[in-house]
């Protein structure tokens, strides 16, 4: 049987046309019931596609559609409404802000026409730990997008202190603790810093080009992933 989004899918398809269509012509070609696709216009329309008409007299698009509006099942939502909670405890502000936007945007998204609960019963704490490291993930995470040195201040878990350049990777929350996987140019290898015991992380004004191993490739290479 056809999924809702795959038939949603394709009432948009027949109506990129531009012509005026009638239920009882997409039903026949989906081969549904008329109800089932008065129920599929009005979702469609509750999602934001831009559709005119009415039962009886006829439907089509006011303007193009370049992609179909994502639908999701109770059951993704809450994985979802999961996902946002634990970014909300142990990201930096700027991604819990977001978390907090996103989940505002997609609390009322159904799917199916069945409305999400008001609360999904989650909650998460995150430890001291990652409530002190995830200071420094903001300029972390911009470093990694543009490709930017970052000089560190870094005290070792055996209270051993260095300053580094470094040319950051990727981050990793491992439930407890923040790590920076990075190339590390002072010991000229990959390293994982523990975000908590970096002391202060200020940029070097210098961007990096990818070289060959030295790159997030490399290092997933390297640790077997």
């Amino acid at each position: 049987m056809v999924q809702r989004s795959e038939r949603l899918g394709e009432i948009i398809e027949i109506f990129r046309d531009g012509r005026l269509h009638f239920a009882r012509d997409i039903a026949a070609a989906l081969e549904v019931s008329v109800r089932t696709i008065y129920r599929d216009i009005d979702a469609l329309a509750a999602s934001g596609v831009p559709v005119d008409g009415e039962r009886g007299v006829g439907y089509m698009l006011r303007e193009p559609v370049v992609h179909l509006p994502m639908t999701l099942s109770l059951i993704e939502l809450e994985a979802l409404s999961l996902g946002m909670a634990i970014v909300q405890e142990v990201a930096d502000e700027d991604l819990q802000a977001a978390a907090k936007t996103l989940i505002g945007k997609v609390g009322d998204h159904v799917s199916n026409r069945r409305r999400a609960p008001k609360s999904w019963g989650f909650n998460v704490y995150g430890p001291g730990r990652v409530r002190e490291g995830r200071r420094h993930l903001p300029i972390l995470r911009k470093s990694i997008r543009e490709g930017s040195k970052l000089r560190i201040s870094y005290v070792s878990l055996a209270e051993e202190s260095s300053e580094r350049v470094i040319r950051p990777l990727q981050t990793e929350y491992w439930g407890s603790v923040w790590t920076c996987s990075a190339w590390c140019e002072l010991r000229n290898g990959f390293r994982a810093f523990r975000i908590d015991q970096i002391v202060s992380c200020v940029p070097t004004g210098e961007l990096f080009k990818p070289e060959v191993g030295k790159t997030i490739e490399d290092f997933l290479e390297h640790v077997g992933t």
